[in-house]
């Protein structure tokens, strides 16, 4: 509660003292922050440095040594299946079947969330692989359009929680103005973005945050912890 008696928001994603090990490697070696819902954070810091893992660890794919993890008012040392139905990660492989085509890719993630056909088309226009990109398989398609239809599914997930590692890499001018109306359009209708990107100037352009990740831990950027 808030000093006025309100009830004070929940954040989207909320650690304190967070230890992840990779095999006996403390990858993040106790992670402090909060990220409040419907903020743009950019993840910055050298590679090796975590920010990878620390995605990781926030869509649920990797275990919480020690300290306090909440993601989405969800506790991750105990629902890390529950965490993982309601945000979308984005790494450096798209996470699309590369044997289905853009279409069925981009079904099958939306109907996990009951997503309709109308709502899988207009998240397939959104990002301009309707068409003639319909029917493609995705191991036929470039990287960019690969990571549009790893986009469009995230869109029909209706994620609350965007985790996207490198979302300009393989993209194009035009494509890369798409996908920064994407997030801005996400952010406005509440969802929390979380990017980590050696890309400063244009991740940075969108961030309404910056926190960067040394040697597994977390400091913000200009000032605060």
């Amino acid at each position: 509660m808030s000093s006025d008696g309100s009830s004070t928001p929940s954040a989207a994603i909320e650690f304190v003292d967070v230890v992840a090990l990779i095999g006996s490697f403390p990858a993040l070696a106790g992670v402090t922050m909060r990220i409040e819902r419907g903020e743009i954070v950019l993840l910055r810091g050298p590679n090796g440095a975590g920010k990878t893992t620390l995605l990781r660890l926030c869509a649920g794919l990797l275990p919480v040594e020690r300290g306090t993890a909440r993601v989405l008012e969800l506790d991750l040392t105990i629902d890390r299946d529950s965490v993982r139905r309601r945000v979308g990660l984005i790494g450096h492989t798209n996470g699309s079947y590369p044997d289905l085509t853009v279409t069925e890719n981009v079904r099958f993630w939306g109907r996990t969330i009951g997503a309709t056909d109308d709502e899988v088309a207009s998240a397939m226009e959104r990002m301009k692989i309707d068409g003639r990109l319909a029917d493609v398989p995705v191991s036929r398609l470039s990287a960019g359009q690969r990571r549009r239809t790893a986009l469009a599914s995230l869109i029909a997930r209706r994620a609350q929680l965007w985790l996207l590692d490198e979302p300009h890499a393989g993209l194009d001018a035009e494509g890369r103005d798409e996908l920064d109306a994407v997030l801005r359009a996400a952010a406005a209708a509440g969802a929390t973005i979380v990017v980590a990107s050696h890309e400063l100037e244009r991740a940075g352009s969108l961030a309404t945050r910056q926190i960067e990740v040394v040697a597994g831990q977390t400091r913000e950027v200009g000032g605060g912890s």
